[in-house]
């Protein structure tokens, strides 16, 4: 995500910028440092047996015996439809007193089925001086199962629980069908029909019959590709719809050196993990066929070529009703269907941010003037001493500038306000314990990554930050030296919560940064951009830089913006602000209720929607069996 070059005051610090409306994520305070256990599966064992005792009995007021009183029970679907991160004894009873049978949660057991969830006595925080027993856990709700995992730390003579994870994994009766409930693919015996596996898949895709889809997905990404494989697997109909020609298009599309920055062993996607062989950085083109052949192999419904021209909401009847547009064989083909779910899984953010205020725009006179979303790749200058000008510091436009670099132009970048920056080297070190080669299953892997509530998470980044950029020392400051802005994140937590409160700011470097060092491209730092002029831009300090292609890697409006152009204002004046935590440190409205009845946000990166694609199809799944309703949300 570009920064953005245009709508921010100059004097707010680009760590600090949130979303609009979105709330401050205060760092947790670690516990004291405390003696290490002598039986983890003892400590272990009796908290749960105390903790089960609460839930039988409801006796609230024992909480305080069992949480420190800083502490986060983060729960997802387990206590309520919806997601929390109670600090606290005292917001644990309240939220547990507002069900009105009893607590949700019925009981807790320890899962010790490997070695690896087993009860484990681990060191915390920065400093490995705070000892902490860390248990996996099973649970049993009123409406399914889910699992969980707890870290308990010694306070005043008895073992308290520091931090507490719990989520929903199924409903009892609707279970997904994989493993022992896989479908047979084949009914034995005599046969009125002689459909065979290719008719029918024909016949379901493409929802013949008067068959209508329960949930239509907008965007054929990793967000829409998700969601439909887990509504899938719980046997909800759904029809991924993409404008793009084929599935995949919208990462092949993008500029042409383009490569994940996240490595492999993070990027997984649900059922269908990346093959031994996969590379540990994927190619734009590698990965949209991998997408492709994601869609086939899962047998998910997709129709590319496809518009929506039409849609409304009946508040009584609980449906949409959605008119399709969809290009098939070269033939236009309209559709009316009336699904009772729409996702809107259009990419992370939403419109394109162009600074299409900017004074002369339309006087440009160069070869190119675009934002990064329509580059598709430089074109060799062949020594004719072409100039590039690329507005915005993060991933996309180091890559740009580089892309222009690498093929002969003279190149700046335009720096307005600050960057984190992080070497891809350091960042896989990082990651390594939980997403690398050897590392524990990606489901575990997932479960402790989540299970860590953002307010701690902040306070750990902290001091890995720290750590990052003292290895990254000798980079960080060659690019302060050619006047290249850095920032450390929100309040020094570094990259992840960056990404969390504003999407963007960032840059994993992968070599654009030593040409930056080295001089081979110009950093043009803290100015405003006045005016387009024929042959360039004009700057607030009165500079003008010429240029014959400029491209503004300035990032995304809100996701609203999308929702409003798609469904207009009826719809979107009712949905809430995306991304930027609210109250409880949570992710506001993603993958949650939006605030308009059946409508809602998915997005994020692979990893996180390889998460909670799962939490968006339980909620569907729940309101479609009357397990809850939307006012439950």
């Amino acid at each position: 995500m570009g920064s953005v070059a245009t709508q921010t005051p100059v004097d707010v610090p680009s760590s600090e910028r949130v979303e609009p409306g979105s709330f401050p994520l205060r760092p947790a305070t670690l516990p004291i440092e405390s003696p290490p256990p002598t039986d983890a599966n003892s400590i272990a064992e009796s908290w749960a047996g105390s903790f089960n005792k609460v839930l039988r009995t409801l006796q609230l007021a024992s909480i305080s015996d069992l949480f420190l009183p800083e502490s986060y029970w983060r729960d997802q679907l387990c206590l309520a439809w919806d997601f929390h991160c109670l600090q606290g004894p005292e917001k644990i009873i309240s939220l547990l007193k507002e069900s009105e049978n009893g607590c949700r949660l019925k009981s807790v057991s320890l899962d010790k089925s490997t070695a690896f969830r087993s009860p484990t006595a681990l060191s915390f925080g920065s400093d490995g001086k705070v000892h902490i027993v860390q248990a996996f856990l099973t649970l049993e709700t009123d409406v399914g199962h889910g699992r969980g995992i707890v870290r308990l730390v010694h306070d005043s003579g008895s073992w308290k629980a520091f931090t507490l994870y719990t989520f929903l994994e199924g409903l009892k009766g609707f279970e997904e069908t994989v493993g022992r409930r896989r479908p047979n693919g084949v009914e034995h015996g005599e046969h009125v029909s002689r459909k065979n596996w290719l008719d029918r898949r024909k016949a379901e895709e493409n929802f013949e019959d008067g068959e209508e889809p329960t949930v239509l997905i907008l965007g054929a990404g990793q967000a829409g590709l998700t969601v439909a494989a887990r509504l899938k697997m719980l046997g909800v109909k759904s029809l991924i719809i993409d404008r793009e020609d084929r599935i995949g298009d919208n990462w092949r599309s993008r500029y042409h050196q383009l490569v994940l920055h996240d490595p492999v062993w993070y990027d997984h996607l649900p059922y269908l993990p990346f093959p031994e062989h996969w590379p540990i950085f994927t190619p734009k083109d590698k990965l949209g066929d991998w997408f492709e052949s994601y869609v086939k192999l899962l047998e998910l419904n997709a129709w590319t070529k496809t518009n929506i021209t039409k849609s409304s909401w009946d508040e009584v009847a609980g449906m949409w009703t959605i008119t399709l547009e969809r290009s098939n064989n070269g033939k236009i083909e309209t559709r009316v269907f009336h699904p009772k779910h729409v996702i809107q899984a259009t990419g992370h953010s939403g419109e394109p941010n162009f600074p299409s205020h900017l004074k002369g725009l339309s006087t440009f006179k160069g070869a190119r003037l675009v934002h990064s979303s329509k580059f598709t790749g430089a074109v060799p200058s062949q020594g004719q001493n072409k100039k590039a000008i690329v507005v915005g510091c993060c991933n996309s436009g180091h890559d740009i500038a580089q892309d222009f670099y690498e093929n002969g132009y003279a190149v700046t970048i335009i720096q307005r306000s600050s960057t984190f920056v992080v070497s891809a080297e350091t960042n896989l070190q990082d990651l390594s314990p939980l997403y690398g080669e050897g590392s524990p299953p990606t489901f575990d892997a997932d479960m402790i990554s989540h299970s860590i509530p953002n307010q701690v998470a902040k306070r750990m980044n902290i001091a890995m930050t720290q750590r990052q950029n003292k290895t990254d020392e000798k980079l960080l400051q060659g690019l302060e030296k050619a006047g290249f802005k850095l920032d450390k994140g929100p309040e020094g937590s570094g990259l992840w919560i960056k990404y969390l409160q504003r999407g963007g700011g960032y840059y994993l470097d992968v070599g654009c940064s030593q040409l930056i060092i080295d001089g081979k491209i110009k950093v043009k730092q803290g100015q405003e951009i006045t005016e387009v002029l024929p042959t360039g831009l004009k700057f607030s300090d009165g500079e003008i830089l010429e240029a014959d292609e400029i491209v503004f890697a300035t990032g995304y409006l809100n996701m609203r913006t999308q929702c409003r152009k798609i469904f207009g204002d009826e719809v979107a004046d009712k949905v809430k602000d995306v991304w930027g935590f609210d109250e409880e440190g949570e992710i506001r409205t993603m993958w949650r209720k939006t605030g308009h009845p059946g409508f809602w946000f998915m997005g994020g990166n692979l990893a996180l929607c390889r998460w909670y694609s799962k939490m968006l199809a339980l909620q569907i799944k729940g309101l479609e069996e009357g397990v809850c309703k939307y006012e439950d949300l």
